[in-house]
């Protein structure tokens, strides 16, 4: 799993502010509907920037609350949500929330179950914590829908193998809706986000991932470090001459909690 200290955070922050994250953190939000007033979770808010978001919709009435796991990810969420009070952040992991029972109206948790080995747990951790017919939405990648131009494929095959390690599920969205409905909840919809593009942009999700797959690959021993440096070098080349192509499908599924 990727460590996401400091310098994984920096390069977080400059990417999750540029157009595809937030383009893509606004599914999450509107498939949440945060409304004045409400006790709301923000499971693995990383560097809070759909904190901040949920804490304005709520205002002053309400309560948010942001739980992950890195203190250095922590850090930079409460500066950023510094000006709003009824904001709190809190170490914690899916599945294990230090959060009461019944206490929340609605939870999000955006790019953080396909990193959870038991999914059932995470999911009934999640549905604890909310006040019965509270909202989850549960916001993560399909690799299966994953496409990225190479004129070298062997290479761009380790890459993405060495990338399919930092994760436990690929393909998180087509396990997480039984599971919802064999627990009795409702799944009141599923709202996919592609990311797709033909040019490789400073703030855009692939050159994100470029960084963070070369680091990972290299640090983990999947892949040299000139091997590393070699694809990331083709993949601005391809930029440079007008064949770049990158496409990555997000999905959010919108569940409502049933019973006590």
């Amino acid at each position: 799993m990727l460590k996401f200290d400091a310098e994984t955070a920096k390069i977080l922050d400059n990417a999750y502010q540029g157009a595809d994250f937030t383009a893509r953190r606004l599914v999450s939000y509107n498939a949440l509907s945060p409304n004045p007033g409400e006790t709301l979770l923000d499971i693995g808010c990383g560097n809070g920037l759909l904190t901040l978001d949920l804490a304005r919709a709520t205002g002053p009435e309400g309560r948010v609350v942001g739980i992950d796991p890195s203190a250095d990810m922590r850090k930079v969420a409460a500066a950023r949500c510094a000006g709003q009070p009824h904001v709190t952040f809190r170490d914690g992991l899916a599945g294990a929330l230090p959060v009461e029972d019944g206490v929340a109206d609605g939870a999000v948790a955006l790019q953080v179950f396909e990193y959870v080995d038991d999914l059932g747990t995470a999911m009934r951790d999640a549905m604890r914590c909310l006040k019965p017919g509270g909202r989850l939405v549960i916001g993560d990648l399909h690799f299966g829908s994953f496409i990225w131009h190479s004129e070298n494929p062997p290479r761009m095959a380790r890459m993405r193998a060495a990338w399919d390690h930092h994760f436990v599920h690929a393909d998180l969205p087509t396990k997480m809706l039984p599971l919802l409905k064999e627990a009795g909840h409702r799944v009141e919809a599923v709202h996919p986000f592609t990311t797709a593009d033909h040019c490789l942009r400073p703030d855009g999700l692939a050159r994100m991932m470029m960084h963070l797959m070369t680091r990972y690959a290299v640090e983990n021993g999947h892949v040299s470090q000139d091997e590393a440096d070699d694809w990331f070098a083709e993949q601005e080349d391809l930029a440079r001459r007008g064949h770049f192509f990158f496409s990555l499908s997000q999905f959010v599924i919108t569940a409502r909690k049933t019973g006590s």
